[in-house]
């Protein structure tokens, strides 16, 4: 029987990034596509030093409100750090992991302080503009409409959102060896244009996982479940098929 399915959002953005795939992946199996703290529905920001934990209490709340045991817990770079950090503490919940356009690496140095950076100016409410923000993110030649909704899901994030979360990515644990000692079915999936998290990051996962399987999708960036949808669900489904099969 093909598990659920989570899908975690990308940052800066929200749930919302899914709409262009969620009818077709619902047909198939549950999805929940959680918004994680400070963004669209989601619970407020807690309070402390900020980390993925509250991330990912928030998406086992949501299994838990379904009474959903396991899941393939899936994400687009944010939702794939966020993936893993629920894989180091709750690996009985995980039936399988998708890792979309993201690294299982901590960030190196200079990463980290460009993010501390970013935050800081969020505290004094600097942010960029959604346009701003998304276009980096996505192929050359990707569609005005498809970039000017991402944009309009970005303008409404507010600045402690934005702070808090890039203070958590910087602060993530390195999952590499974590990756590695995986025994479910992982689907990496990358964006041939993807400058942030590159094919080759991609392949550095999928090769380190023990049941890990690689794809590509030509032509489009950083968030492909945007740029591509039709793609993305049929890489998805295809997956889950030869992986889950119905019986």
């Amino acid at each position: 029987m093909t598990p659920p399915l989570v899908l975690v959002h990308a940052f800066p953005l929200d749930s919302r990034m899914f709409d262009p795939v969620r009818a077709d992946l619902a047909a198939v199996t549950t999805l929940l596509t959680p918004d994680l703290p400070g963004f669209g529905t989601g619970p407020a920001l807690p309070d402390g030093a900020p980390s993925l934990d509250a991330a990912v209490d928030t998406v086992i709340a949501a299994l838990d409100a379904q009474g959903i045991d396991r899941a393939i817990i899936g994400g687009v770079s944010l939702g794939g750090y966020v993936a893993l950090a629920l894989v180091r503490r709750f690996p009985e919940r995980v039936a399988g992991l998708l890792l979309v356009d993201t690294r299982a690496g901590a960030d190196d140095d200079a990463a980290r302080h460009r993010r501390l950076d970013v935050a800081d100016r969020a505290d004094r409410g600097d942010v960029a503009p959604g346009a701003d923000a998304v276009t980096p993110l996505l192929a050359p030649g990707t569609a005005a409409d498809v970039r000017d909704r991402l944009a309009a899901i970005v303008d409404e994030v507010p600045p402690a959102t934005i702070a808090f979360t890039q203070r958590a990515m910087a602060a993530r644990a390195d999952s590499s060896l974590l990756l590695g000692h995986t025994d479910v079915p992982v689907l990496v999936i990358v964006g041939e244009l993807d400058t942030v998290t590159p094919p080759a990051v991609a392949r550095h996962m999928a090769d380190a996982a023990p049941r890990g399987e690689l794809n590509e999708i030509p032509g489009v960036g950083h968030l492909p479940p945007a740029e591509d949808p039709a793609e993305f669900v049929a890489l998805v489904r295809r997956w889950m098929h030869e992986v889950f099969p119905t019986g």
